[in-house]
């Protein structure tokens, strides 16, 4: 298979981008997350760009497979735009968290990004079982996250 490097980072830039805007707009979120009272097993603050990054990197790659597959267009594209919803409704949760600090509502919207990344990841899977595998880490991130939100609303 041979590798289209502009297409790659195209699709790998996408994420990272959205991720890094919503870094920006959020930038002050680790002071918050640092008062907030957490649920046990709340990792440190600096850990959170280290795995987000490394989960917008994979989101691309996934993305890269699924734009770069050979099914036909209408297959791929509604695998896509799925993607694109989740990753739309992934930029909002730090704004819902850390700036409006609607920890319940937070929740509630990180169930819906982890129901589109769950089927995001059968629509991949479909197509590409490697872009679906890439996408399991995410999934369990979000799973993970949810508790944390869960048990911040609730500590809070």
């Amino acid at each position: 298979m041979k590798v289209d490097k502009k297409k790659l980072a195209i699709c790998i830039a996408i994420p990272v981008v959205v991720g890094a805007v919503a870094g920006l707009l959020t930038r002050n979120s680790m002071e918050i997350f640092k008062v907030l009272e957490k649920p046990p097993l709340a990792p440190p603050g600096w850990l959170f760009p280290v795995v987000w990054t490394i989960l917008y990197i994979l989101m691309g790659i996934s993305s890269y497979l699924i734009v770069d597959s050979k099914v036909s267009p209408d297959v791929s594209i509604d695998a896509l735009k799925i993607y694109i919803y989740q990753l739309a409704v992934n930029f909002m949760w730090p704004i819902f968290f850390f700036i409006f600090e609607w920890y319940l509502f937070s929740f509630v919207w990180l169930i819906l990004l982890w129901v589109l990344v769950f089927i995001m990841i059968r629509k991949f899977y479909e197509i590409s079982k490697p872009a679906a595998y890439l996408n399991i880490p995410y999934l369990i991130w979000i799973t993970f996250a949810a508790y944390l939100n869960l048990g911040i609303w609730i500590l809070n």
